[in-house]
């Protein structure tokens, strides 16, 4: 309410002034140029009359003079009330058609363009907001708190009720039952009760211990962040950290912390993800979808000008099957070259346009490879720079550097 105070005064303020100004402009003191030109021609009859005086100027010289600054006395006079009738103060009407104008119409232009209420916050403050959003944002429990009861979809037949109900009942005798757990997990999912599936799933990648794969790890994070109505919870996020430390291209996992990013405060980090899971493909990837319907309003968050790339592949092909079979006839030296024209031309692209960690780490592995250790050394600082605030992404860099012998 203060700031629509303060706002409101000073637009009228301003119009005010604004106002006075056009009102004294049309009034404004001093001789306009008619006056001006009486007063010469005023001076020129006085300067007639002393030359007659004097006896320079004859009489009838004097006469026709007099005459001709007459004529142009009554045109200058004329020319003077014009002048005054068309400088005239402008009218009440006018001047409050103005004023609503300048008031109302600034007004209304922050109302929608602008954000009332909010305050303006440095970046430092912005970071610091989204950490504390991030470390004070609600469980998993609470979450599945406000989501509404899941009710068994009316499409089931009754024998697929029966036999999912006589599922739930054994596996209930039997919790250690891997395979069981495994069924119950995939069922509870088919028919939209994904809290029961989410619990089935962790029982599964607990009772698996070590031996639980990646799959079945994301799996369980994607099932606790569906069972939240697609909020990504601190214990969904601990699971998604422990499948990017195993596999730090796994797309579900990137795509799920791109979207947590996101919802606490930090669009530019997520967007720099979902790009470049869009560029990396590829194109029937599962998470392509989804970050095509909400990258655009991502990017506008994160303040970038943004155009969709082509995702037909990878944003770093690979060699071709010509490339890969030219090699094979090729010296040592050769093949050296053409790693070496393959890492400039990542090089360059990451330079001008960024690139997903999985690309900085490529590029300071390869240059490691190659023995340009001090240009990998100053591409990693910069990279561990550029991901500070990621920690998932300062590890895919670290172990890139223990590739490339980096200090660290």
């Amino acid at each position: 309410m203060n700031f629509w105070i303060i706002a409101a005064a000073g637009a009228v303020l301003v119009t005010v002034l604004l106002t006075r100004a056009l009102w004294r402009g049309a009034t404004v003191p001093g001789p306009t140029r008619g006056e001006h030109d009486l007063q010469v021609y005023r001076d020129q009859l006085a300067e007639v009359e002393r030359e007659v005086a004097r006896g320079v100027l004859s009489t009838e010289d004097a006469a026709r003079a007099k005459t001709e600054i007459s004529r142009r006395i009554l045109a200058a006079d004329t020319s003077r009330v014009a002048q005054m009738q068309a400088g005239g103060a402008p009218s009440k009407p006018l001047m409050a058609v103005i004023a609503l104008a300048l008031v109302g119409g600034s007004l209304f232009m922050y109302s929608r363009l602008g954000a009332p209420g909010y305050g303006d916050l440095a970046l430092k403050d912005r970071i610091a907001f989204a950490k504390t959003l991030r470390e004070t944002r609600p469980s998993q429990a609470d979450a599945i708190a406000g989501m509404p009861e899941v009710t068994v979809a009316p499409e089931l037949s009754p024998e697929y009720q029966a036999l999912l109900t006589q599922l739930r009942e054994t596996v209930a005798k039997r919790p250690n039952d891997v395979q069981g757990q495994t069924l119950l997990a995939q069922n509870e999912a088919r028919v939209g009760n994904f809290s029961a599936a989410a619990d089935a799933q962790s029982a599964v990648v607990r009772l698996k211990g070590p031996d639980a794969t990646t799959e079945e790890v994301v799996n369980y994070g994607e099932l606790l962040i569906m069972a939240a109505g697609g909020y990504v919870s601190p214990e969904a996020e601990a699971v998604l950290r422990a499948v990017l430390t195993r596999d730090a291209e796994n797309g579900t996992a990137s795509y799920y912390w791109g979207l947590m990013l996101i919802q606490t405060g930090r669009p530019d980090q997520g967007f720099r993800i979902w790009d470049g899971l869009l560029r990396r493909g590829p194109a029937d990837a599962p998470w392509i979808e989804p970050i095509l319907g909400q990258i655009k309003p991502v990017a506008d968050l994160a303040g970038v000008d943004y155009t969709i790339p082509d995702i037909g592949g990878s944003a770093l092909p690979g060699p071709s099957k010509d490339d890969i079979e030219a090699a094979q006839d090729m010296t040592p030296a050769e093949r050296m070259e053409m790693i070496g024209s393959m890492v400039e031309g990542l090089s360059e692209r990451l330079a001008t346009q960024g690139g997903p960690v999985e690309d900085w780490a490529r590029l300071i592995s390869s240059l490691g490879v190659l023995g340009q250790t001090d240009r990998a050394q100053a591409i990693y600082d910069n990279a561990i720079e550029v991901f500070a605030d990621d920690p998932t992404a300062t590890d895919v860099i670290k172990r890139a550097g223990e590739r490339a012998n980096l200090a660290q």
